[in-house]
């Protein structure tokens, strides 16, 4: 394979982090040709390394998982959270199904893994390549210039996967459709330490997350021994405390105080990195895919780092993205058709996210958080049952489940969100934030993983979608 990017592409993808990779994989496997543009040259360093069990089905399709087990990362059993006066723990083993398990890992590591094995399986793959600008025809991109060190060129493709993370080039370049949340107006501060004292409860390898006054701490075991430990908080409260104390380390010291859980746990170790700072890291775009062209993980939306549901969507919108793109280009669904089942899917795992994660900012009472939760699954459970739908939902695991589930189940979904955005409506900021739902169905389409990754539905495909997916 050459060094310099050909001059064409069948599936042109933008940048090769976890979403990146499993789309351009799943597509390549799907006998697609497909190029993959990342102007970073891995392993390369990110943040978000407590991972969901709704990942290792995917894994699996991408051919990657024993790959990813043999490596030696933390497994993680679940989540311990203290959250205001009460604790309880997040325990995967009452998931249903095999997948009882996720990994806490070390991103530049992952990601490593997942874009080699793209490489490993026909993806085109071009490191320390930046896209300067996309070409359009219209309203459909359809050409990128890119650079890499003193080369530069042109590439021209049918369609186009944007994962080019919170950079967002089709959302903040071209669709400028990018909208903040104003309820997680965040900031994130952390640093990494060695000799950290085990946490004494909760699953085995679990996240701790436990909250102060004005925000929360994350812990994360990592394999190489040292703890992912970091606090998010209100960014105006986060600069008043800054104001007060007159650094960023002395805020962070001053919360860790009223963390006891995470404070015991530092005792007698040493923090070995400077701090990493994000904010304004939760939006969402108005709309995630249109003619030619769809954005997955990163740069369509991002939530708040509380249910460590980064690489979830990451994942599952490369999923769903790749299936809708394979469904044009062979021929079995209409490009807008396709288009919308990818809009409403990626749409409804977020909004629902979204809403279990501001209710856990609107109260310290779990028994209400899993009760709201279970009001946004399509079973109906009994009420001694809440904490499944809870668990169900926080793993992504309600995502592939409602995506695979038949032709009924996302509308299903899509029904009871109606119904809780009416109810919510004008008290939650979060909720409100949200982009108008892009349609009321998703018209009885599902995907299927198995014996290949298609979009299925009850009626035959529409005649002429040939024709629709020539490119």
């Amino acid at each position: 394979m050459s060094d310099t990017p050909a001059s064409r592409t069948r599936v042109l993808v933008i940048g090769g982090g976890p979403g990146g990779s499993t789309a351009a994989t799943l597509l390549a496997r799907q006998g697609i040709e497909v190029t993959l543009l990342e102007s970073a040259v891995f392993p390369r360093y990110h943040i978000g390394e407590s991972i969901l069990p709704s990942v290792l089905p995917i894994l699996d399709l991408l051919g990657v998982r024993e790959k990813v087990e043999q490596h030696g990362f933390v497994r993680k059993d679940g989540a311990y959270f203290e959250w205001g006066p009460e604790n309880w723990d997040l325990n995967f083993d009452h998931l249903s199904g095999a997948n009882r398990h996720s990994y806490q890992v070390i991103r530049s590591e992952f990601d490593h893994i997942l874009l080699e094995n793209a490489k490993e399986q026909g993806v085109r793959v071009h490191e320390g390549t930046r896209v300067k600008e996309i070409l359009f025809d219209g309203e459909r991109p359809v050409g990128a210039r890119w650079a890499a060190g003193e080369e530069s060129g042109e590439i021209a493709f049918d369609y186009l996967v944007d994962a080019s993370g919170r950079a967002g080039v089709m959302a903040t370049k071209y669709l400028k459709n990018r909208r903040y949340h104003e309820a997680f107006k965040n900031i994130a501060v952390w640093s990494y330490w060695r000799g950290i004292t085990p946490l004494d409860r909760g699953p085995e390898g679990a996240i701790a997350v436990c909250s102060v006054p004005y925000g929360w701490f994350w812990a994360i075991p990592l394999h190489d021994g040292t703890y992912s430990l970091g606090l998010v908080a209100k960014q105006s409260m986060f600069a008043e405390e800054r104001e007060r104390l007159g650094s960023i380390e002395a805020v962070y010291e001053d919360a860790l105080k009223q963390a006891p859980r995470i404070a015991a746990m530092t005792e007698g170790a040493e923090r070995v990195t400077d701090f990493k700072v994000e904010q304004d890291y939760s939006y969402v775009s108005e709309r995630k895919c249109g003619p030619g062209y769809v954005m997955v993980g990163d740069a369509a939306c991002f939530l708040d780092p509380l249910l460590s549901t980064g690489v979830h969507l990451s994942t599952f919108s490369a999923l769903l993205g790749a299936a809708a793109i394979s469904a044009v280009i062979e021929g079995e669904l209409p490009e807008d058709e396709a288009m919308s089942f990818y809009e409403k899917a990626y749409h409804q795992a977020y909004e629902r996210l979204l809403v279990v994660v501001s209710f856990f900012y609107q109260s310290y009472n779990r028994q209400s958080q899993f009760f709201e939760a279970n009001k946004l699954t399509r079973r109906e459970r009994h009420m001694l049952h809440l904490y499944e739908s809870f668990l169900h939902i926080v793993t992504g695991i309600e995502d592939l489940d409602d995506s695979t589930a038949g032709e009924k189940a996302l509308d299903a979904v899509s029904e009871q969100m109606a119904v809780q955005r009416k109810i919510s409506a004008g008290h939650n900021e979060a909720l409100n934030s949200m982009p108008t739902d892009p349609q009321s169905a998703v018209g009885g389409l599902y995907l299927e993983l198995e014996p290949k990754l298609r979009l299925r539905r009850a009626t035959a495909p529409v005649a002429g979608a040939a024709t629709e997916a020539a490119g």
